[in-house]
């Protein structure tokens, strides 16, 4: 049998079971709630493996295996910021965020958690945000369909749109059928998947390499990919990087706190103790797989270098964790292990697809529409899945950017816009209504600007997010809280306080406790 059969079971298998899953998660959906927030009831392992799986995308297997690739260690801290960022969101977020937005009439949404918690009775920060959303948001997805068009272009030859069809269609569907169950119980799948294919593909790689001792050499002085007589400053984190360049790729650690589609999952936690097991699994799959990702990179400068075989991609070399599965493992096999890219993938786009849609839907529609039934809402949000999925197909059609530089401009975009507001809203008593809706615009505004005009200066995040702060605790100070905001973010902060001390209870005892102090 051809090596595409193979590879196509294996694909439609891991596609049949993602549907599945779809399906039992659209059992369990009863209410709008349910498609939106799984009704607050998301284990801390989900949640941990979720938050990562979502946060991920193709990025993880092709981005940044191909950024190491092209240009050495230098890349390394965009990792060293992601993961201090990582541990900063579960420990200073996740809690406060679970219990605040409960308190905070029950925000099942972002936009409505900033609205509720300033008392905003214009809906201007709602609706900001939610615009906010659903553009950084479309880029994002349209990151998504690129990897899907380029993995199937790896994969088995064939053309990148024929592929981005596919991937972008069936993540829809599931995301269509179950909303936030669905998309939560995939990632769990897809995040075991990555977390093994990292493991797997550059240990075998390095078995298949004649000499194994070179790994920490070869890179500097033989020729590899894009370097014709090597990189000599491949393992030097430092060598040409400007200090712009570094604090700007740790820079993208500050943007975890306003990623709509990773702090929903803290939204979801059964309780905020339970913050502390999700942060725990969350921070080891992270860590192994960024491992796995730096060594896919390191070993293929060898492997690439010292054999016949080429990379597909010779312009960004984003397909090597693709091109080393092909190449290494029978066509079964190969095909198993290639799920795991999809799994990126697919994890992050029906994420992005599921709260972007949340966001018209609730943020917006609801706005005009106060009283509208269950089943309408769950009607609507299905169908904004289909019409921002279109859109990002449309927008992926003929990339003009890298997998990386899209992911890069939705990711400054969320961190400067809504960064500074939600670590404001969860640890400043005095945060406006008016200090929000400036800081999100200013951090909004910036990203563009900044990303369009001067991005090869700094990594737009960073004045984006100095800019945002400035302006929301300029004009918060200018105005007043609104009654009852500081007395409700007492109360919030003193229901997580209670809950962390006490992981046995549960939030309604810990509100009630909370209520008595």
């Amino acid at each position: 049998m051809s090596e595409n059969f193979w590879l196509v079971l294996a694909i439609v298998l891991y596609f049949g079971v993602m549907v599945a899953i779809g399906f039992y998660s659209w059992l369990q959906t009863k209410k709008y709630d349910d498609y939106v927030l799984a009704d607050r009831g998301l284990h801390p392992m989900v949640a941990g493996l979720s938050a990562g799986a979502s946060d991920m995308s193709g990025w993880l297997l092709m981005g940044l295996p191909g950024a190491l690739f092209v240009s050495g260690m230098s890349e390394l801290w965009i990792v060293v910021g992601l993961f201090i960022g990582t541990w900063a969101n579960w420990k200073l977020v996740a809690p406060r965020l679970r219990a605040y937005t409960e308190v905070a009439n029950d925000s099942i949404t972002l936009p409505s958690f900033f609205e509720n918690r300033t008392h905003d009775t214009s809906r201007v920060l709602r609706v900001a945000a939610a615009v906010i959303i659903i553009f950084f948001f479309t880029f994002y997805v349209s990151s998504g369909m690129v990897s899907g068009g380029r993995y199937y272009e790896s994969t088995f030859g064939g053309d990148y749109l024929t592929g981005m069809l596919i991937v972008g269609s069936i993540t829809v569907l599931y995301t269509f059928i179950g909303g936030f169950l669905a998309v939560s119980y995939t990632d769990v799948v897809q995040g075991a998947l990555m977390f093994l294919a990292l493991i797997i593909v550059p240990v075998m790689a390095l078995f298949a390499v004649d000499d194994p001792g070179s790994l920490f050499s070869y890179a500097t002085s033989n020729p590899y990919g894009p370097w014709p007589e090597g990189n000599p400053s491949y393992f030097n984190m430092v060598a040409g990087v400007s200090v712009a360049t570094i604090i700007g790729n740790l820079a993208w650690g500050l943007g975890y706190f306003g990623q709509p589609h990773i702090v929903t999952r803290f939204m979801a936690l059964r309780s905020p103790a339970e913050a502390k097991a999700g942060r725990r699994t969350g921070m080891i799959w992270v860590a192994i797989c960024y491992l796995g990702g730096i060594f896919t990179a390191l070993v293929s400068t060898v492997y690439f270098g010292t054999t016949q075989a080429s990379v597909t991609d010779q312009t960004g070399f984003e397909t090597i964790f693709l091109d080393l599965s092909r190449l290494l493992f029978h066509p079964l096999i190969a095909g198993i292990i290639l799920t795991a890219v999809l799994a990126a993938i697919m994890s992050t786009m029906s994420s992005q697809l599921l709260i972007t849609s949340t966001a018209l839907i609730e943020d917006l529609y609801r706005i005009f529409n106060k009283t509208p039934s269950q089943t309408t809402l769950l009607v609507l949000s299905r169908t904004m899945v289909v019409v921002v999925a279109v859109v990002a197909m449309l927008m992926a059609f003929n990339p003009s950017d890298t997998i990386l530089g899209l992911v890069g401009f939705a990711w400054a975009g969320f961190g400067a816009a809504f960064g500074p507001v939600v670590l404001a809203a969860l640890y400043w008593r005095r945060l406006t209504a008016p200090g929000a809706i400036t800081g999100m615009i200013v951090g909004a505004v910036t990203v563009f600007i900044w990303g369009t005009f001067y991005g090869d200066i700094i990594y737009e995040l960073v004045p984006g997010f100095i800019l945002a702060t400035i302006a929301m605790v300029a004009v918060s100070l200018m105005t007043k809280p609104k009654p009852g905001v500081e007395a409700e973010f007492d109360r919030a902060v003193a229901v997580t306080d209670y809950a962390m001390a006490h992981p046995e209870a549960t939030f309604e005892q810990s509100m009630k406790q909370a209520a008595k102090s």
